[in-house]
């Protein structure tokens, strides 16, 4: 009897630990692929457009042929019904694309780090709405929280200079523009989401995101844009790849099950990796100099996340993914 407890117990602290390593890997490869958009935005004559429509479709066409294979019944269940196909339209010709093409322009104005760590500004703006939506006022670590990361964002952007602004002024609002869309696309899908399934509904809005995608940067071309077709090397073509593929379809479908395993709260809480990751390799691949204030400003969104996503006293984790969709 004590050997089966002793067994069954150890076969969950694997399974718990299976859980962690497919969130943080997953988180991490995010910002991975924010190095590698730096990369191309910095070294060819690529759009944010046209990396988002590749990465995006790339990553949506796999999610489509994992699906058809595994879950086609449910595939095609989902696609029958009028009322989700409208709102997987919504979520990923929206939310997704949204967050998608905005946090690439972010990358493009700034850098990885910097673009990912305006990005969490997301989960505060998710904090706001939720209390706003409740008409009730935050816990005090949601307060705290939300102060982490307004001053966060206020160091990153004058580096502690109130009278000069360090980034572009057009970075900043794109950077809050891309936090608000994280918010629109954290909380728009919840429905889907315990209706169909995280991998099911992430997949399939991220395809839909990615003709979404497709179809703004041929508009743009057609009125004059830069050319849709970059020119790009081998190196070019393999990192444009890499974001496709292992940046966003890898990345997330690691870290949804990592989230099915441990919980949507330890989940997002292993989530804070991505800022972390995409500095890290932003400095020691690409070199990008940070500042001690950007260093402490991302220390504060970090400590935003976990102040904000923090278990409430007594509160239940169960294995309900709620905020996977949070990362870009």
């Amino acid at each position: 009897m004590r050997d089966g407890i002793a067994a069954g117990a150890a076969l969950l602290r694997r399974r718990h630990a299976k859980g962690v390593a497919c969130a943080l890997v997953g988180a991490g490869l995010w910002g991975f692929s924010g190095a590698c958009a730096q990369f191309l935005l910095g070294n060819y004559d690529i759009t944010p457009s046209f990396i988002t429509a590749v990465r995006m479709l790339g990553a949506g066409v796999l999610f489509l042929l994992v699906l058809a294979v595994r879950s086609r019944a449910q595939l095609a269940a989902m696609l029958k019904d009028r009322s989700s196909v409208v709102q997987l339209v919504v979520f990923g010709a929206v939310g997704l694309f949204l967050c998608q093409i905005t946090y690439a322009v972010v990358i493009g104005y700034t850098n990885a780090g910097t673009a990912t760590v305006l990005q969490s500004t997301g989960i505060a703006f998710v904090m706001l709405f939720t209390c706003l939506f409740a008409r009730k006022l935050p816990r005090a670590r949601e307060a705290v929280g939300l102060v982490a990361a307004l001053a966060a964002t206020w160091l990153i952007a004058t580096q502690g200079d109130p009278s000069a602004l360090s980034m572009p002024l057009a970075g900043l609002m794109w950077g809050i523009a891309n936090g608000l869309s994280v918010a629109f696309y954290i909380m728009y899908p919840k429905r889907l989401f315990a209706r169909w399934g995280s991998f099911a509904v992430t997949g399939v809005g991220m395809f839909v995101g990615g003709v979404a995608a497709m179809v703004v940067l041929l508009a743009g071309a057609a009125w004059g844009q830069p050319a849709a077709l970059p020119h790009l090397d081998v190196a070019g073509v393999a990192v444009l790849a890499i974001i496709a593929i292992v940046g966003t379809f890898a990345a997330f479908a690691l870290y949804l099950h990592g989230v099915s395993i441990v919980g949507s709260v330890q989940g997002s809480l292993l989530g804070a990796i991505e800022p972390v990751s995409a500095t890290a390799f932003s400095a020691l691949w690409l070199g990008t100099a940070f500042s001690g204030a950007d260093w402490i400003g991302f220390i504060l969104m970090i400590a935003m996340i976990f102040l904000v996503t923090a278990e409430k006293p007594g509160q239940k984790v169960t294995p309900v993914v709620e905020t996977e969709g949070e990362r870009a």
